[in-house]
């Protein structure tokens, strides 16, 4: 067995190693007065459930981040492979983020992309200081899942389709 020591890694690098684990892209989106705001966050997980809660991270200087907190009520729509235009759409930094984007809202002002393979209508629970980043735990209100569609997948800096095993074919582990 190998000892590793401690690695001292710059920011570029430390993207490199971080983009080696995949993820799923999801969109928070909200009305704000009369128009749709959102944003993409490829940092969002499960956390609980008792009560529901999902997390999603996004950078402490983000100017849409404010926007949505204030909202009351968030939809989160995990977007579907074929969505990276959407998502590319929502994390642009400037322009309509939602020219182009077929969406609708909740009675709440939850709002949600149509598509998308999971809509969660959620309030923020909790939020967390993290280094640069502010982690938003979510709790949830609502769901609708569509099995139809499958997860767009972000992994070493560009969108990936997930393909499916044969589960009766012997494992490649050593």
């Amino acid at each position: 067995m190998q000892t590793i020591g401690t690695l001292l890694l710059d920011q570029e690098e430390l993207r490199r190693v971080f983009g080696c684990y995949p993820s799923g892209v999801a969109a928070l989106s909200a009305l704000v007065g009369d128009q749709p705001v959102g944003m993409a966050v490829s940092s969002f997980t499960s956390v609980s459930i008792d009560p529901p809660l999902v997390s999603a991270c996004m950078q402490a200087n983000s100017a849409t981040w404010p926007r949505l907190r204030d909202s009351g009520r968030l939809g989160v729509s995990v977007l579907a492979q074929g969505q990276d235009g959407i998502c590319r759409s929502l994390s642009s930094k400037h322009g309509d983020r939602f020219a182009g984007v077929d969406w609708e809202s909740s009675c709440n002002g939850a709002v949600f992309v149509h598509g998308a393979t999971l809509w969660l209508d959620c309030s923020i629970y909790d939020e967390l200081p993290a280094g640069d980043h502010t982690i938003a735990l979510l709790e949830i209100h609502g769901a609708h899942a569509s099995h139809d569609h499958e997860p767009l997948v972000f992994h070493a800096s560009r969108f990936r389709e997930l393909a499916a095993v044969d589960a009766s074919r012997p494992s490649k582990e050593t």
